[in-house]
């Protein structure tokens, strides 16, 4: 009688090659003359690994949605360095790092259908997302020994690992102990600053992520996965990209706004900031209705029908200026603000909410609340987008929310919770924001507390939180530098440990959904549950 078929063997040899390249499979799969055999539990596997790392439904079938993943133009280094190797951690270190943090490259071999001129500012600004959260810096040099260099080639071109044209794979770098080199596939139609095409600073930014030692990240959001995205104009580091590089190099060291010492910087102003003024009127009362930093990296606070952009000594000269005028169509005293990573904007006022591409309405707005985010209520204090998780957090009175656009129904039905659950944070705040530094703020009547999102609780510094607004943030010069009154909370509130349990287990959580309201986890996981065990252990002693 004759055998069953192998269900692998209905497919594509392709698709064999494919997982065999990128490490899911072993690489004698590639080679025909092996005599490899493979097994149909084996080609399950393969598959269920690359969906489970592509964030699919891990069915260990090879079904349309995986299919489709495969086919788009992605990185040609592997997703798993070492075959059968299992990741520990979200982002990956390959395992080499530079010894030295003043690196040099050179673009040996420029491509074919660009200006040169513009390709040099263009990964000149590829190598700053880099050097913006570590202390690495990047020369280029037109001649002679470099750390790095960078090369635009076509099909074969000595590496043996020739390129397959338009489409597929655009890119690979070597890791540092390998040398770090970059090549480019110069079929493909590179472009700048535009929609067509393949966006050169992006697919730089991650090949020189390989040249610095990190590999692959399964987190969709992340530089690191391997998948070209397409042309992003808001673009900005996700925060698995950052704590990987740190890993590797450290904190960039800088004073950051809102008091303390920075381990990470703040996002880089598109444009040159003007001098810091003191605003007498924030001055004299330094509480705002709500704070948010925009899709190119600025901060803006609203109170009333006016609007101040902040510097890193207080707020640029030429404010304040009216909200009707920059966010046409969006009135004063907004509740609440924050900004996706798909660069746009959502205001919150009373019932209402407005979505902002930018400065530009983004659609038929004022919507319902309850209609774009069921289960919030009307007239919230603040919300923002937790990095622990990546899911949103709206703020009302005494209790909290947390919205996860993923799941159905967005909001759980266990909440509200009891804000008290957020260590040290009082009661009806004013705002609140996730900043560019890796910490949380929360403001209320002119002072604010810096919130640790790998501890949970307000950060421990000197002074104490809170801290005067009108100081930190502001720029007013006669305002108190130091503690203000006493804490939020002088004693631990009755734990309720199944919310931040919830908080924190859920953090690999979300997936980057079709458009407008995808999250996905960024943060160190194992970090934030150890902190909660630390917080245990101190609350049963």
């Amino acid at each position: 009688m004759q055998g069953k078929k192998p269900i692998w063997s209905n497919y594509d040899i392709d698709f064999q090659m494919y997982l065999a390249q990128y490490g899911y499979l072993s690489p004698s799969v590639k080679n025909p003359s092996s005599g490899h055999i493979m097994d149909e539990s084996s080609w399950r596997r393969a598959i269920a690994e690359f969906q489970s790392f592509a964030g699919l439904n891990t069915t260990g079938e090879l079904d349309d949605e995986t299919i489709n993943v495969m086919s788009l133009p992605r990185c040609g280094v592997r997703d798993k360095v070492g075959f059968g190797e299992s990741r520990a951690k979200r982002y990956a270190l390959q395992g080499s790092r530079w010894r030295v943090k003043n690196l040099t490259y050179k673009i040996s071999k420029y491509p074919s259908r660009l200006n040169r001129a513009e390709v040099d500012a263009e990964l000149a600004k590829a190598f700053s997302v880099w050097a913006d959260y570590t202390d690495l810096t990047f020369t280029q040099k037109g001649k002679g020994q470099v750390h790095i260099e960078i090369r635009f080639e076509k099909g074969e071109h000595g590496d043996g690992d020739p390129f397959d044209g338009p489409g597929g794979t655009l890119a690979h770098a070597y890791f540092p102990v390998y040398g770090g080199d970059a090549h480019f596939d110069d079929a493909e139609v590179w472009s700048i600053n535009s929609k067509r095409g393949t966006n050169l600073f992006q697919v730089a930014a991650h090949e020189f992520g390989h040249s610095l030692g990190l590999s692959h990240s399964d987190v969709r959001s992340a530089l690191m996965a391997p998948f070209y995205r397409g042309y992003d104009p808001a673009f900005q580091l996700d925060q698995d990209d950052i704590q990987g590089i740190q890993a590797l190099y450290g904190h960039k060291s800088q004073i950051d706004i809102g008091g303390g010492f920075s381990q990470n910087p703040k996002i880089p102003r598109a444009t040159t900031q003007q001098p810091a003024s003191e605003d007498p009127a924030l001055c004299s009362d330094p509480s705002f209705d709500t704070i948010f930093n925009s899709a190119d990296g600025a901060t803006f606070i609203f109170k009333g029908e006016h609007y101040w952009k902040l510097t890193e000594n207080g707020v640029a000269a030429g404010y304040p200026r009216l909200i009707s005028r920059a966010w046409p169509g969006l009135p004063g005293n907004i509740d609440a603000a924050f900004t996706y990573k798909n660069g746009k904007t959502y205001f919150f006022k009373g019932s209402k909410y407005w979505r902002y591409n930018g400065q530009k309405v983004d659609g038929d707005y004022p919507k319902d609340i309850s209609e774009g985010f069921t289960g919030i209520p009307d007239n919230i204090d603040a919300a923002l987008v937790w990095s622990g998780n990546g899911k949103i957090y709206f703020y009302k009175g005494s209790k909290f929310w947390r919205f996860d656009p993923a799941q159905r129904p967005p909001v759980k039905s266990t909440y509200p919770k009891p804000l008290s659950n957020w260590e040290g944070i009082p009661d009806n705040v004013d705002a609140a924001l996730q900043y560019t530094n890796g910490y949380t703020y929360f403001f209320k009547g002119g002072t604010y507390w810096r919130f640790n999102d790998r501890t949970f609780s307000v950060d421990k510094d000197d002074p104490a939180f809170p801290r005067s607004t009108g100081y930190w943030w502001l720029g007013c010069s006669s305002a108190p530098r130091g503690t203000i009154g006493g804490n939020a909370r002088l004693t631990i509130q009755p734990a309720d440990d199944e919310d931040v349990g919830d908080i924190l287990f859920d953090a690999d959580g979300g997936h980057d959904g079709a458009g407008n309201s995808g999250f996905v986890a960024n943060s160190n996981i194992w970090t934030l549950v150890l902190a909660l065990a630390v917080a245990l252990c101190s609350r049963a002693a």
